[in-house]
């Protein structure tokens, strides 16, 4: 009895798991066919792309610094064990650019851009201010969801392109002005070593990150029910759901770009 009443509380899960991705296929698939049909809001578009990009620059920035700079210090403890402190440069370099920048940009977007998506669209429906515009023949999907996963998926490469930047740079600061390394040299290192696949891949999966985080805001904040608590819950659901996307969707895309 035990183990019938355990394999159908497995059953249950598995069947609301794929009922869930069903869902959020069905959602995703008519907010891309609203993104490419007009009428075309640009403005809100825009106002989205300002939000999202320009609003994020300091969080995002501020993470690539701080890990750009204890990534140098690591590598270079991690190195000094078998005299190879010359590839700081390097390595810094290759895991910001194809990693650190994508990832942790991502992530921070979903915590400040994904939970207020979700709020704010969450706010409207349990508000009823959704279905006023389906009153008004004004589709919600046109309206409230194309402007966004177009902003953020064009948005978020141009934050992580900042943070490779700023990212390396911190690095550098830490390298020459604590570690003693030649400024000239490191720059070298740097430059030399970088291929375009690295910043083209953050790029991709940034452009993913972007979108992963714009739609689980989206989705959960037009799903959501029961008044302030409903709003909550979608909030953190979205933040919740985009992060763990994110970097399963990371795990993904290096595997394509970096298979051999």
């Amino acid at each position: 009895m035990i183990v019938l009443n355990l394999l159908a509380h497995i059953g249950r899960l598995f069947l609301g798991f794929l009922g869930a991705s069903g869902r959020l296929a069905i959602f995703a698939g008519r907010a891309v066919s609203h993104v490419f049909r007009p009428p075309f809001f640009p403005l809100i578009t825009l106002q989205q792309m300002i939000s999202i990009g320009y609003f994020s620059l300091p969080v995002v920035g501020l993470t690539t610094l701080f890990t750009g700079m204890a990534l140098a210090l690591q590598i270079f403890e991690g190195t000094a064990r078998f005299n190879a402190e010359g590839a700081v440069a390097q390595v810094v370099a290759i895991g910001m650019a194809r990693e650190l920048a994508p990832v942790l940009g991502g992530l921070m977007v979903a915590g400040r851009v994904g939970a207020a998506m979700a709020a704010e669209i969450g706010t409207m429906r349990v508000t009823e201010q959704i279905d006023a515009l389906t009153t008004l023949s004004t589709n919600p999907f046109k309206y409230l969801i194309a402007p966004r996963l177009i902003a953020g998926t064009l948005m978020l490469p141009f934050l992580v392109l900042v943070g490779d930047i700023i990212g390396i740079f911190g690095g550098f600061v830490i390298s020459v002005n604590l570690l003693h390394f030649n400024a000239a040299t490191y720059v070298k290192n740097t430059v030399d070593f970088l291929e375009n696949v690295d910043i083209i891949s953050g790029l991709v999966k940034a452009g993913v990150f972007g979108f992963i985080v714009t739609l689980m805001g989206c989705y959960h904040g037009f799903r959501s029910r029961g008044g302030a608590e409903g709003v909550g819950a979608a909030t953190t659901n979205a933040v919740v759901t985009a992060s763990i996307l994110i970097l399963t969707a990371n795990l993904i895309i290096t595997r394509l770009f970096f298979s051999n």
